[in-house]
């Protein structure tokens, strides 16, 4: 396949709908086209570039499910991400069996539909490159393929991480993935649903921290319409939309005590009932969890279940921080400026050795996700082909040349956060927030506030 600019498919018959898909596509720097039925983009040629097809449920004429099985007839193989609304989950269910690459609910985050349309034009790339190949390169795709495409690294610390991958993939046990914040907790869990033989079968995440506890339940089971004030319609759960396949819960240490012994029950069972309903439903997912937090701990202070926590500890994988795979750093680097000079079209073709020597001698407490973001911005402001990188973000120079050298990880990584605080003015959330700065999550951020002791008065 030619290293054309990524087409991306967006079929809604919503005219500000697709208005709005097609600007928010276009800031990411992809080309797109879009159709306001399914019979419009049938009738459209398709250019041999990379591309995905962003694709509403419900669509006059032919439903976006029928344009899925009638593209699947005549082996047109294209990603597709399905956006639907509460009423049309039954039909999105159906459309992520037949191998759909992720549903978005709306209203969706912007950046979820990035990241979705990302992961579908990576996953077309890669089934390219399988149909290109000589038969005799095809006796392993999966894991040569598809299986850890999106985990960039060489170092021993990481090869042990996916050499656990490997052996627990093919099972059906439960994993629980330890790691700090931005290690790449929901890549490793990707992995391994991609090397199981689940792979053909929905992955649905959720983060259970994102939800407010009263709405935890509903988003697990589902609920049946009039189960509680604002339950206009039936809602289905996410264990039932991962049958056959895998779910992934993050930040499974915030799940509410009260609703533990519901989850157990599904792990135990694999039986439920959503909200507002008498009827026994019956689930085959498998489960991932994933924690950046001490649930040993939290089991001694009765935050969480004992039974629960043995239940999903059975294979445990522990992500590395960063810091303790130095090595990989300068192939981050130039993975993530390579795809941010894509997308925000910069010429950038060289990495000043002094640059990239600061970056690895950082020790980056929001690891992973917080370097993409310090890649993101020293690509937006480099004017030139060498790679510009704002080296006065990084007060651990300063920590490495101070007069007290005895200064702890904990304490660089307080005063690190404080200062992201103080240059947001206490404003956590929103894309100028400390949040954003930092590379983390707000619900993330709260608990290392917390977790260190700042206070606005620091």
């Amino acid at each position: 396949m030619n290293e054309k600019n990524p087409l991306v498919f967006v079929v809604d018959d919503d005219a500000s709908m697709r208005d709005s898909l097609r600007d928010l596509i276009g800031s990411a720097g992809l080309d797109v086209q879009t159709f306001a039925s399914a019979q419009e983009f049938l009738a459209s040629p398709r250019p041999d570039v990379p591309t995905c097809l962003v694709l509403d449920v419900k669509l006059p004429g032919l439903s976006g499910l029928d344009l899925q099985q009638e593209l699947a007839k005549r082996d047109v193989q294209i990603p597709i991400i399905f956006i639907t609304g509460h009423g049309d989950i039954p039909m999105s269910v159906r459309a992520m069996k037949a191998g759909a690459i992720e549903f978005l609910t709306k209203p969706f985050h912007d950046e979820d539909l990035l990241n979705a349309v990302e992961q579908a034009i990576n996953r077309g790339r890669q089934m390219e490159q399988l149909r290109n190949k000589p038969a005799e390169e095809k006796k392993d795709p999966v894991r040569s393929e598809i299986g850890f495409s999106e985990i960039v690294g060489q170092s021993a610390a990481l090869r042990g991480v996916l050499q656990e991958v490997e052996t627990v993939a093919p099972t059906d046990s439960t994993v629980l993935i330890h790691g700090e914040t931005g290690t790449g907790k929901e890549l490793i869990a990707r992995a391994i649903h991609n090397l199981s033989l689940r792979r053909s079968h929905p992955f649905v995440k959720l983060n259970c921290a994102a939800i407010p506890t009263g709405l935890l339940e509903s988003e697990l089971f589902g609920h049946e319409k009039g189960a509680f004030t604002g339950a206009i319609a039936q809602r289905i759960g996410r264990f039932e939309l991962a049958n056959r396949g895998t779910i992934f819960l993050d930040e499974i240490g915030d799940i509410p005590l009260e609703l533990q012994p519901k989850l157990l029950r599904v792990l135990q069972e694999r039986e439920f009932e959503r909200l507002g309903s008498t009827r026994t439903l019956h689930t085959d997912a498998r489960l991932i969890t994933a924690t950046n937090s001490d649930l040993a701990q939290k089991v001694n202070e009765k935050r969480f279940r004992s039974d629960l926590y043995y239940r999903l500890n059975v294979f445990p994988i522990v992500v590395p921080p960063l810091r303790e795979r130095r090595e990989d750093i300068p192939l981050l680097v130039r993975h993530f400026v390579q795809k941010y000079t894509q997308r925000i079209k910069k010429p950038i073709e060289t990495i000043p050795t002094p640059v990239m020597t600061a970056i690895s001698e950082y020790h980056w407490p929001g690891n992973i996700r917080e370097l993409e973001h310090f890649i993101e911005r020293a690509v937006i402001l480099s004017a030139g082909s060498e790679l510009q990188a704002p080296l006065a973000e990084l007060p651990s120079l300063a920590f490495a040349h101070s007069a007290n050298p005895a200064t702890t990880l904990k304490e660089a990584e307080r005063e690190h956060i404080l200062r992201a605080l103080k240059e947001a003015r206490w404003v956590v959330g929103g894309p100028q927030g400390a949040a954003a700065r930092l590379g983390m999550k707000r619900t993330t951020l709260h608990s290392l506030v917390k977790r260190l002791g700042i206070e606005r008065s620091s």
